[in-house]
C-alpha cells in the first residue's frame, strides 16, 4: 500500500483511470459501496499458513485485513485510488493498522505474488506491492504475460527500483521460493469461505468487492466505537 503517491507512479495512475472510472460508476449504481455483513467468526490468524504483511502500529485499536490478488483489476484500482489516503489518514495517524494477505485466485497469480514475497524477504514488500499494483496495466495487458520472460524482467526492474539486492531476488524468483506458502495460504482462506478479491475484514465486519475510502473509514470508526 502506497505510503505516498510517488511521481514515478503518476503515469501508471493515468493508465488505470479508465478502469477506475468504470469502478466508480459501478459503485454509484450500488449506492456507493458493496454491502457489509457481520461475520459469524472472523478468519483466525493464529494457526495461519501465513498471516500476511502489516503496516502500522501494533497498538492501533483496529486492524483492516485486505485480501487481494495482483491480477485483480479492482484490487489495483483500489490501491491506486485509496491506498495513499488510507495510509495517510488511518495508518499513519494510528487509527488503524493494515494487514495485506495475498489471495492467489489463479495459478498464474503465483508469479507476481512470489515476486512480492521475494522483495518482502529483504524488507521491501510494500514497495514491490505498490509497483505491481500501480503498474498492473504495464505487465498484465499482455495475454501471454505469465509465460513471457519480459514479465520476469519487468518485475526485476520493479524490484531493483525498490532497492532490493537483485542477485538475491533473482535466486528467490527462480526457485519459486514462496509458491508453497502462497498455495497453502490460498487453501486456508478458501476453506474459510472467501471466494473473491478484493475483500476487507474490519473486526467482525466484511465488505466484498470494490469499496470506497469513506466506507472503509466508517467500518474502522464503527469497530473503534464498539470497542470503547
Amino acid at each position: 500500500m502506497a505510503r505516498a503517491l510517488n511521481m514515478k507512479y503518476f503515469y501508471a495512475l493515468l493508465g488505470v483511470i479508465a478502469v477506475a472510472g468504470t469502478a466508480a460508476i459501478w459503485l454509484a449504481s450500488r449506492g456507493g459501496a458493496p454491502p457489509v455483513r457481520v461475520l459469524d467468526e472472523p478468519l483466525s490468524l493464529g494457526a495461519s499458513a501465513f498471516p500476511g504483511y502489516v503496516m502500522g502500529s501494533d497498538s492501533a485499536p483496529v486492524e483492516i485485513v485486505q485480501y487481494a490478488d495482483y491480477t485483480c483489476a479492482h484490487c489495483a484500482t483500489f490501491t491506486v485510488l485509496h491506498g495513499p489516503t488510507i495510509v495517510n489518514r488511518l495508518v499513519q495517524t494510528g487509527k488503524a493498522r493494515l494487514r495485506f494477505r495475498g489471495f492467489a485466485l489463479y495459478g498464474v497469480s503465483l508469479l507476481p505474488m512470489n515476486a512480492a514475497e521475494c522483495a518482502g524477504e529483504q524488507g521491501k514488500f510494500w514497495e514491490m506491492h505498490d509497483a505491481l499494483m500501480f503498474n498492473q496495466n504495464e505487465w498484465y495487458s499482455d495475454p501471454k504475460w505469465h509465460t513471457s520472460r519480459s514479465t520476469i524482467r519487468t518485475f526485476r526492474r520493479y524490484a531493483r527500483d525498490a532497492g532490493v539486492d537483485v542477485e538475491q531476488y533473482d535466486k528467490c524468483v527462480e526457485e519459486g521460493r514462496y509458491y508453497d506458502r502462497i498455495i497453502a495460504t490460498r487453501e486456508e482462506i478458501s476453506a474459510a469461505g472467501l471466494r473473491s478479491t478484493p475483500t476487507f475484514d474490519v473486526g467482525p465486519y466484511r465488505a466484498i468487492g470494490m469499496i470506497s475510502y469513506d466506507s472503509l473509514r466508517a467500518m474502522v470508526e464503527t469497530v473503534a466505537e464498539e470497542r470503547q
